[in-house]
C-alpha cells in the first residue's frame, strides 16, 4: 500500500539522515521514478522533505521532524530489537510487515536509548541461517499470498478452503476450520478441525488457499500451546512407529535424540559409549536417523535396521570401489 510506503520512506529519512533516490528504490523495492513521485506526495502533505544536489546528495527531513515513543527503558527496547531478528515472522509471511514494525520502533525510541539499543542488538544474533559447521539450516518457503489467505482467515474466524499436498498423496482440496498458526525451528503449521476431527496442516504443503465468508466452527478462546501439546502427542503416538535399540557415542547423543520422537531408556556401557532405547516415526525414519551419524552409533535391534544399514553402506563400498 502506498500509505506504508510514504510512512516508510520518512522513516528511512529519519533514521539515514540522507539517502539517494537510487538507495530509497533499493530499500523499498520500487523504481526510483516511484520514489521520486513519492517524495513530491510527502511534500505536499507538508512533510518537510528537501533534495541536496550534487555527487552525494540525496533526499533528507529538515532537522526535528519526529516523534517519540515514550516509557520504553534500555532493556525494552533492546527485547524490541532483538525480538525483530527472530525467523518467526517469516514462516506466517510477516517478514515485511515486522522489517517495517521495527524501522518503527527505532525511529520512535527516545534518543538517549536509540543508538544505545540498536548497537546492543549487533552484538546478539538469534538463529543464524547456518550452524558452527556451516550446514544450512533452511526454513521452508511458502508464497506470501497463500500464507496471508490462511493468515486471515485464522483471524477472523473464517472457514478456510485449501489444496494440501499429503505425502505420497494426491492433492487435494480440503475445507477446514482453523484454530491457530504455530511455527517450530521455521517451520510453519495451521492447526484446524475438519469434520470435528483435528487436523495439523504443514504450511508448505499448502498449495492454494482460500478463505470463506462462513464463520468457523470453533471455540471463542484457544490455548494454543496446550492444543500443539495434545498434537504433538498423538503424533508421537500414531503410525507405524519402531523403538530401535542404538549403541552411540556420547557426543553424538544429542544428534541421535533430536531426530528420535522420544527415548525410552538409557544407561552408559561398560565401552564409555550409551545404549538408548529409541522410538521414531516409521522404519524409514529410523533407518535415516542412524545412517546420519556413521560410525558413530550402531543399530543393535531390531535385526531388519542392521541388515538395511549393511546393505545400504555395502552400495555405497560397491560404488566407489576401486575398479581392479
Amino acid at each position: 500500500m502506498r500509505a506504508d510506503r510514504l510512512v516508510s520512506l520518512v522513516l528511512l529519512l529519519r533514521r539515514h539522515g540522507r539517502l539517494s533516490a537510487a538507495a530509497l528504490a533499493r530499500e523499498l523495492e520500487v523504481s526510483t521514478r516511484t520514489v521520486l513521485r513519492d517524495i513530491d506526495a510527502l511534500s505536499a502533505a507538508g512533510v518537510p522533505v528537501y533534495a541536496e544536489r550534487g555527487r552525494h546528495g540525496g533526499f533528507a527531513l529538515l532537522p526535528g521532524f519526529r516523534t517519540e515513543l515514550t516509557g520504553l527503558n534500555h532493556d525494552e527496547a533492546l527485547a524490541l530489537l532483538i525480538a525483530g531478528s527472530r525467523r518467526g515472522a517469516q514462516a506466517f509471511g510477516l517478514g515485511s510487515a515486522l522489517a517495517s514494525a521495527m524501522l518503527k520502533v527505532v525511529d520512535a525510541l527516545p534518543e538517549s536509548y536509540r543508538d544505545t539499543a540498536a548497537g546492543a542488538a549487533e552484538r546478539l544474533l538469534i538463529d543464524p541461517e547456518t550452524d558452527l559447521l556451516s550446514r544450512r539450516l533452511v526454513a521452508e518457503e511458502v508464497p506470501d499470498a497463500i500464507v496471508a489467505e490462511v493468515r486471515r482467515a485464522v483471524l477472523a474466524g473464517h472457514k478456510l478452503r485449501i489444496r494440501y499436498a499429503a505425502v505420497d498423496q494426491t492433492p487435494k482440496w480440503r475445507t477446514v476450520d482453523p484454530i491457530g498458526l504455530v511455527t517450530v525451528r521455521d517451520r510453519g503449521y495451521l492447526l484446524a478441525t475438519r469434520s470435528g476431527a483435528d487436523r495439523t496442516y504443514r504450511l508448505s504443503r499448502v498449495l492454494a488457499a482460500e478463505e470463506l465468508p462462513e464463520p468457523a466452527q470453533r471455540p471463542n478462546r484457544v490455548d494454543l500451546d496446550r492444543v500443539w501439546r495434545q498434537r504433538s502427542t498423538q503424533f508421537r503416538t500414531g503410525g507405524d512407529q519402531v523403538t530401535v535399540l542404538v549403541r552411540v557415542d556420547p557426543e553424538r547423543r544429542e544428534d541421535l535424540v533430536g531426530t528420535a520422537l522420544a527415548v525410552r531408556t538409557e544407561e552408559a556401557g561398560a565401552d564409555g559409549r550409551l545404549r538408548l532405547e529409541v522410538t521414531f516415526q516409521d522404519p524409514r525414519h529410523a533407518e535415516w536417523a542412524l545412517w546420519q551419524l556413521s560410525t558413530n552409533a550402531e543399530a543393535l535391534a531390531p535385526q531388519w535396521l542392521r541388515t538395511a544399514l549393511r546393505d545400504r553402506a555395502a552400495a555405497i563400498a560397491t560404488r566407489y570401489a576401486v575398479p581392479s
